[in-house]
């Protein structure tokens, strides 16, 4: 393991504004709730790091947690959640209609674990390559714009 494989931490106070948003976090279990709430302050810093992306939007989508950039054609959606059937596993998911799939396993061979061109699925107990994923979320919420380039 390298020096950024690391546990994320769960943000002490987390402000969830939307109500909605608010209560699926609050009807997954512990184990669930820590990582996707590491995911969810993952996404947000990320987003904060780049002002291309300007404000983030955080709904509700297919009733999963979602975020993306509020204005229109400068990244595409991520959705995060616990997998359906593998109750170990979280989804850091996106359009299976992009690139992004292809993109993150050209960047990064080996070291995610994806479902099809959907997800790239984490483990609740693992660590994560951090600065991969960071990554990956960028360029995930700057999508439409790297495609403009």
């Amino acid at each position: 393991m390298g020096a950024s494989d690391m546990k994320l931490k769960v943000p002490k106070d987390v402000k969830i504004l939307d109500r909605k948003v608010r209560e699926v976090f609050g009807n997954y279990e512990n184990s669930i709730r820590g990582k996707l709430l590491e995911l969810r302050r993952l996404i947000m810093d990320e987003a904060g790091r780049h002002p291309e992306i300007g404000k983030l939007q955080e709904t509700l989508k297919w009733g999963q947690p979602s975020y993306l950039p509020a204005k229109p054609r400068i990244g595409t959606t991520l959705r995060i959640d616990r997998h359906p059937i593998r109750a170990d596993m979280v989804g850091l998911y996106f359009s299976c209609n992009s690139s992004l799939a292809d993109d993150f396993q050209q960047l990064y061979p080996g070291l995610f674990e994806f479902e099809g061109r959907r997800a790239i699925l984490i483990s609740t107990e693992d660590l994560v390559h951090e600065a991969a994923l960071r990554h990956c979320v960028a360029l995930a919420l700057t999508y439409h714009l790297n495609k403009k380039r």
